[in-house]
């Protein structure tokens, strides 16, 4: 019989497993698309659950295995904080030299399209200052377009018949 103890150990155990599970719905499309690319007749190949519960393990261990050896890398080093070249000599140490071209490729090109969004975001935001320091503001803080002003408006811009 369980104890109390052990069920709340179990129950624990579970809610970890969970919380590290990849999410199924990208690695189903990972897989798929990895094994429509190594068909010949491009026929689209049916993956059992099981077996998507499997690649999806595998993956979560081997991210585990990589990460532990990239952790002692970097702590072999005297650092705190896991970089890059920790992941690449990690990959290395345990056997897998073949994937650090394609992840250098794969984090430069990253690199690229991220700086890219940023200095799209950067002019965007310079735009939107200068054209706002160009446009005059009311006392509340409204811009006006074309310098139009509310002389038969109150405060809010709403109009306000002239009263005889």
């Amino acid at each position: 019989m369980e104890t109390p103890t052990t069920a709340t150990a179990t129950v624990v155990e579970k809610v970890v497993a969970e919380a590290e599970e990849l999410p199924k719905a990208i690695v189903r499309r990972v897989v798929k698309d990895k094994l429509s690319q190594l068909s010949q007749n491009g026929a689209d190949i049916q993956v059992l659950k099981d077996s998507l519960s499997a690649f999806s393990e595998s993956a979560r261990i081997f991210i585990h295995y990589l990460s532990a050896t990239a952790n002692d890398i970097c702590k072999e080093s005297k650092r705190q904080t896991i970089n890059a070249e920790d992941v690449f000599k990690a990959l290395e140490e345990i056997e897998f030299p073949e994937f650090i071209a394609p992840l250098r490729a794969s984090l430069e090109e990253f690199k690229q399209k991220n700086a890219k969004r940023k200095s799209d975001s950067s002019k965007a935001k310079e735009a939107k200052k200068s054209k706002t320091e160009e446009e005059p503001v009311t006392e509340n803080g409204e811009s006006l377009e074309n310098g139009e002003s509310h002389e038969n408006g109150d405060e809010d811009g709403n109009t306000v018949a002239d009263e005889e």
